[in-house]
């Protein structure tokens, strides 16, 4: 004999949300219980390839090929197009993070389902329904898919706060690690395949289906333009203030990684990063052999990051159009959008910098007056660079640079 329990329709989870209830320690106690359930769920090389970048790829073709009957009807055009732009443009350059997912042992038989809608939050701890039975491909993939299908579904209800501190908790309880815009293409697919659902659900004239279609399909678009991956160029002559903007830039954003070239340099020459050895241009860690170098070095671990969807930002002066072009080619072929600042200030509060910064002695950096001005006269044309003046303060120097890199969208 079956014995089943009926849940309390008031300890739904989506519908305490709705009434407007807190819900920070059942969603607390539901990543611990799903943390667990990750942990027992079963993986193989078989499952593993669930989340392959063919494999990925494929479903987002698939969800796309779903939406087109809706497209320009029940959802614009415009965004359905950009959704699809995205989702395929961040795939094709981040396989390297794909395969480290795989062979971490990411990938699971998990639940497939997670909707607040069928999760019930008890007295003795939550209650998770609906596990996908009639097909065992809908369960197979990332444990970060399974947990963004309930933070998408937290934000259709309206509580992107609460799905922001469940994925959290998730992290705290499972050691799982990731960079950001992996979560975001995650919740960007959910969201779409739901967008799909309500789409089919208007056509058959399920009331306000529409309306959650376009809702949907927004917050998808959302995670995708947030999870896109930038290489930001910062560039100027020594003592404008790039190092000091690139370091801002980096700590504002999440999980940015810097990358200063008068760093690289001192690691490439044996010298330790607060090692003072003033040298001309050309001459020394300063010759272009090291510089050379340099830059190549800069730009491969540049690629290491990005290719596992990190953002970047390189602190250097880029004053040569040849690293500029380097750092160009390398955007295109790991699908990053590149973004390029060139830090500007007058002479005189650059010299004024250059002798504050050698008093300090605290800075890698090594650049003199006398490199400063070498470099001012061979300083190649750089025209594609967005300008920021830095003799204002910090602050208003760091809203230029994030409005410019907002403005630098493919």
């Amino acid at each position: 004999m079956v014995v089943m329990r009926r849940m309390p329709a008031n300890r739904r989870l989506s519908t305490m949300i709705t009434m407007g209830r807190r819900v920070d320690g059942q969603l607390r106690a539901l990543a611990r219980l799903l943390a667990a359930f990750h942990e027992r769920c079963a993986t193989s090389p078989e499952i593993a390839q669930a989340g392959s970048l063919a494999t990925l790829d494929a479903l987002w073709r698939e969800s796309l090929t779903g939406l087109a009957p809706f497209r320009g009807t029940l959802i614009d055009a415009d965004v359905v197009d950009e959704i699809g732009r995205l989702a395929l443009r961040y795939l094709a350059g981040r396989a390297p993070l794909l395969a480290e997912r795989q062979r971490a042992g990411r990938i699971r038989d998990g639940h497939g389902d997670l909707l607040a809608d069928d999760i019930y939050c008890l007295d003795d701890g939550p209650r998770v329904l609906d596990c996908i039975e009639f097909d065992r491909r809908l369960r197979l993939g990332d444990v970060l898919g399974d947990v963004a299908f309930l933070a998408m579904d937290l934000e259709r209800l309206d509580v992107p706060e609460a799905a922001e501190k469940f994925l959290s908790w998730y992290g705290e309880f499972s050691a799982e690690t990731h960079p950001p815009s992996l979560q975001h293409l995650y919740i960007a697919y959910r969201a779409l395949v739901r967008a799909k659902v309500s789409c089919i659900r208007a056509r058959q004239g399920a009331p306000e289906a529409a309306r959650q279609a376009r809702k949907l399909a927004a917050i998808a678009l959302g995670h995708l333009r947030r999870g896109r991956i930038r290489l930001v160029l910062v560039g100027g002559l020594p003592g404008t203030g790039k190092s000091t903007l690139a370091g801002k830039l980096a700590d504002a954003e999440d999980g940015w990684v810097l990358l200063r070239s008068d760093v690289v340099r001192k690691e490439l020459a044996g010298l330790p990063a607060d090692a003072h050895v003033p040298a001309g241009l050309f001459e020394g860690h300063y010759d272009a052999q090291a510089t050379d170098a340099t830059y190549t070095e800069l730009l491969r671990r540049a690629s290491h990051a990005m290719e596992r969807g990190e953002n970047v930002v390189l602190d250097a002066s880029w004053s040569t159009a040849g690293y500029r072009t380097a750092a160009a080619r390398l955007a295109e072929q790991t699908a990053t959008d590149l973004v390029e600042l060139r830090c500007v200030t007058s002479p005189e509060v650059a010299a004024a910098r250059i002798a504050r910064r050698a008093a300090v002695g605290e800075d890698p950096s090594d650049a003199t007056l006398a490199v400063h001005q070498a470099l001012a006269a061979r300083a190649q044309p750089w025209p594609t660079a967005g300008v920021i003046q830095t003799a204002v303060p910090i602050g208003e120097a760091l809203l230029a640079a994030q409005r410019h890199v907002n403005s630098v969208y493919r």
